[in-house]
């Protein structure tokens, strides 16, 4: 399938489907089972041309997993919940529970990690708000096994339904994106740009 949009915009990289599926395409990139890796460096190789697989033992990371619909991954943290938010903002250094799970980090997940957890990552100012902040998601649990991160031009439109298409853009192609957004329809916010974490 190829993308009128993609080409009228003059896209660098392939425009990335997003696809639910219950049968994993053998020539998938996955990650390997309880392993950490970065969402986004999948999906790097799928605008590049690769397809790539995600299920709820290979999504990388808890953030990743939540994001690709695998329910609440947070709740699989080291420390749960609790120790995300510190994480996520102030660091778990300043509390015993935070100080017992950095220490049997360490020699598992590696010392950048533990340190990361212990001083946190200052996404967000407190705790408290990283809290409210995943309250707020849109936390979603898919019925297929896999979320298929493929390029939009090895599409088979008969057989294969998206669930979205992203486009990687610079500011010039974001703002021609904008634009058609809002050429169709009423009003002024058909476009939104919600915080999230830099990945």
């Amino acid at each position: 399938m190829e993308s009128r949009i993609a080409q009228s915009i003059a896209l660098k990289y392939h425009p990335v489907v997003v696809l639910l599926a219950d049968e994993k395409p053998q020539n998938a990139l996955q990650f390997k089972k309880g392993k950490w890796g970065c969402v986004m460096f999948m999906f790097a190789n799928a605008a590049k041309g690769k397809t790539v697989a995600f299920d709820r033992e290979t999504y990388g990371c808890w953030g990743g997993g939540v994001g690709l619909g695998f329910g609440n991954a947070y709740l699989n943290f080291p420390g749960g919940v609790e120790c995300f938010s510190y994480f996520l903002s102030s660091g778990n250094i300043q509390w015993e529970k935070g100080k017992a799970v950095a220490g049997a980090l360490e020699g598992s997940a590696g010392k950048a990690f533990a340190e990361d957890f212990l001083h946190g990552e200052a996404y967000v100012e407190t705790p408290q708000l990283v809290e409210q902040f995943i309250k707020d998601l849109p936390i979603t649990e898919i019925k297929s096994r896999y979320v298929l991160f493929k390029p939009l031009s090895e599409i088979d439109p008969a057989n294969e339904q998206p669930e979205t298409t992203v486009f990687v853009v610079d500011p010039d192609q974001l703002s021609a994106l904008v634009i058609l957004a809002n050429y169709g329809r009423e009003g002024m916010e058909n476009v939104i740009i919600p915080w999230a974490a830099g990945c």
